[in-house]
């Protein structure tokens, strides 16, 4: 299946505050549509087998160091070949510039030049992420998704269950909003999982009977977030006396999103709970898991000493 996905030139280079040395194309005619970049050392030798040329070519030391014992006509025919493939641009690195025959043939072939003062590796791997980031597998959730001591807490229930009123209490106990009602969830890699707010709903809440409020102006930007991983879920439900609910937490329920099995808490609303105490009681609780420490299999270990010294 075609991959219909696609990023302007335009957005990577603002994106990344690139240098422009081709302003006279415009880089919104320019799309990108994979996440891997290439080095193209090979290509300008002359091998283009498995040559990928969707992909970003980014230049850097070694590159430029090859190119600078070529004469200009040995230039312009390396240039001219690459450039006869529909690459979608050229990154310099390290702050080095193109020459003027590299240049001319750009233009001449409609592919933008660009360049960083930033080195090679560290630029390709931000690149690939943000890349990758952009050409993810995708989905929407209803829920609120907020900052808890950097882990991301993902707070799904039925509307008007209380998902806004305890991501708000959490706000003001000093935790970051990243998106109400809507998150926006991608998956990058097989492991990880990160939300967002749509750019329409962003650093906003609804709460019922006031209405939509501003976080970024009523708390300031320590109260907001543009992206987190996400690491836990609480689901939150009407409480029934019919349902047994977890006491001990000895084994731990799942929420698969996008395929991977995201750790879940179902947690019954009755008056009189603290929504905000508890789910940040929560998220320090999964982070100590993860730093190896299980409070109730300490509970089991403490219950079998006791069993096995009567």
């Amino acid at each position: 299946m075609a991959n219909n996905k696609f990023v302007t030139v335009a957005t990577v280079q603002e994106r990344f505050n690139l240098t422009n040395f081709t302003p006279e194309l415009n880089l919104e005619d320019a799309h990108v549509t994979v996440a891997d970049v290439n080095r193209p050392a090979l290509q300008l030798h002359g091998f283009y087998e498995h040559f990928e040329p969707s992909r970003i070519q980014v230049i850097g030391n070694v590159e430029v160091a090859y190119l600078s014992k070529k004469s200009d006509e040995e230039k312009v025919e390396s240039f001219s070949k690459l450039f006869s493939y529909d690459i979608p641009c050229v990154i310099f690195c390290r702050g080095e510039e193109p020459g003027p025959i590299l240049l001319q043939e750009a233009v001449k072939a409609k592919v933008p030049i660009l360049g960083t003062d930033r080195s090679t590796s560290e630029f390709m791997s931000a690149l690939i992420f943000s890349l990758n980031m952009d050409f993810a597998p995708y989905t929407t959730i209803h829920g609120v998704l907020v900052d808890v001591y950097g882990e991301g807490l993902l707070i799904t229930g039925e509307s008007g269950i209380g998902k806004s009123e305890a991501a708000l209490e959490l706000i003001r106990r000093g935790h970051r909003l990243v998106s109400d009602d809507v998150v926006e969830i991608r998956r990058p890699n097989n492991e990880r999982l990160y939300g967002r707010a749509p750019s329409i709903t962003q650093y906003l809440i609804e709460l019922r009977g006031i209405g939509i409020i501003d976080v970024k102006s009523l708390y300031g930007v320590e109260a907001v977030k543009d992206e987190q991983r996400i690491d836990l879920v609480i689901k939150l439900e009407d409480w029934t006396k019919e349902k047994e609910y977890d006491r001990l937490g000895m084994t731990d329920e799942y929420m698969n999103i996008l395929g991977i099995d995201v750790t879940c808490h179902s947690l019954p609303i009755r008056p009189g709970r603290n929504l905000a105490i508890i789910c940040e009681t929560a998220a320090v609780n999964h982070r100590q898991k993860k730093m190896g420490y299980n409070a109730a299999e300490e509970l089991y270990r403490r219950v079998q000493n006791n069993i096995d010294n009567n």
